[in-house]
């Protein structure tokens, strides 16, 4: 499990300082119809994208793009813009440069950064069954996606102002197995869906799909980390970033690394925000470089705190480097550094 899209990392306890809800002015917006186009080509074009549908005996469309199914970048993106709610734009690009960060890199942007990163695209629905629930082993993940705003079970969601009301619903699992039938139950039940009417997505970290997915949460991560630092969220106006996207890894921790090191010393993120002053104070306090436990490999880190989330510095969690635009001033603030050595440490080969 990747604390990249984990609420077990240490959650804000300032209050923002709005005075209404960030999105009070979204309730026209439905983040579960505007996937639901996403969601319906991922099903129907499986073969495809590399991922296998099954049904329940209910008619629930279970997705994997990663367990047994192959999966493929391809589907990574498009499985990014469904947890976005079919508000971001993400896109992968190879570099031609002589010396870039890293051959392949994710991009994303979005003009509904609250909406889309922390309404939808958060992994904040923690799903959890016991080894007698599931009649064998032990069940945890963490959603994120659409489905979200359907529970609204999270207390982030008060404080966001929004819930959505459509009649279907996506929710994507980063977890190495399909989920049991009581977890499935439980999210049909909190959601107020039909069974047909709910696709779960699944997406092992170690998986390609996987790996394209989390890392195409940098400008999530600097959402959420702007949310820690209680600063108000609808001073953000527009978000974009970049990561470098690295091959999985087959083992679980070390995949996990990979893609939290992406962000934490690849990841390049523009915010666009309304006030100066907030311009310079997230550019000085986003970048993951404020955190105690910064310049190590992520995987190291975890490890050295008896694989605790809860262990490791919240500052961590964050992009390696800002840029913060102030619509008041005109003037755009620059904070962090990326590292490419370390990420060429961790993933380059070794004769």
């Amino acid at each position: 499990m990747s604390p990249v899209m984990s609420p077990t990392m240490p959650s804000s306890t300032a209050t923002p300082d709005e005075s209404t809800p960030p999105l009070a002015d979204a309730a026209a917006l439905s983040v579960n119809a505007l996937s639901e186009r996403l969601v319906a080509r991922l099903v129907d074009d499986a073969p495809r994208f590399g991922v296998a549908v099954s049904r329940t005996e209910n008619g629930t469309a279970l997705v994997d793009a990663g367990v047994a199914a192959p999966g493929s970048v391809a589907a990574g993106v498009l499985i990014a813009r469904i947890c976005m709610g079919g508000l971001g734009h993400v896109t992968v690009r190879e570099s031609l440069d002589a010396q870039p960060l890293w051959p392949s890199t994710i991009e994303v942007r979005t003009s509904w950064p609250v909406l889309a990163c922390l309404a939808s695209q958060y992994a904040g629905w923690s799903l959890a069954a016991t080894k007698e629930q599931t009649g064998g082993k032990k069940f945890f993940s963490l959603g994120s996606g659409p489905a979200r705003a359907l529970a609204v079970k999270e207390p982030l969601f008060a404080e966001l102002g929004y819930r959505d009301y459509h009649e279907r619903g996506v929710l994507v699992l980063e977890v190495d197995r399909l989920p049991p039938q009581v977890v499935i139950d439980k999210v049909l039940h909190d959601c107020g869906l039909a069974p047909e009417r709910l696709t779960l997505v699944t997406t092992p970290t170690q998986s390609v799909a996987g790996t394209v997915q989390v890392v195409a949460r940098v400008v999530e991560v600097a959402m959420h980390k702007t949310h820690v630092l209680g600063v108000a969220l609808d001073e953000i106006v527009e978000a974009g970033g970049s990561a470098p996207l690295p091959p999985p890894a087959p083992d679980g921790i070390q995949a996990m690394g990979r893609t939290n090191d992406a962000i934490l010393y690849g990841g390049r993120v523009h915010l666009t925000v309304k006030h100066d002053a907030v311009a310079r104070r997230l550019a000085a306090e986003l970048p993951a470089s404020n955190s105690r436990d910064h310049g190590r490999p992520f995987a190291d880190i975890f490890t050295s705190f008896n694989y605790d989330f809860y262990q490791i510095d919240p500052a961590l969690f964050a992009p390696a480097e800002v840029w913060v635009s102030s619509l008041e001033s005109g003037a755009t603030y620059h904070g962090g550094a990326t590292d490419a050595a370390l990420l060429h440490d961790q993933w380059n080969g070794k004769p």
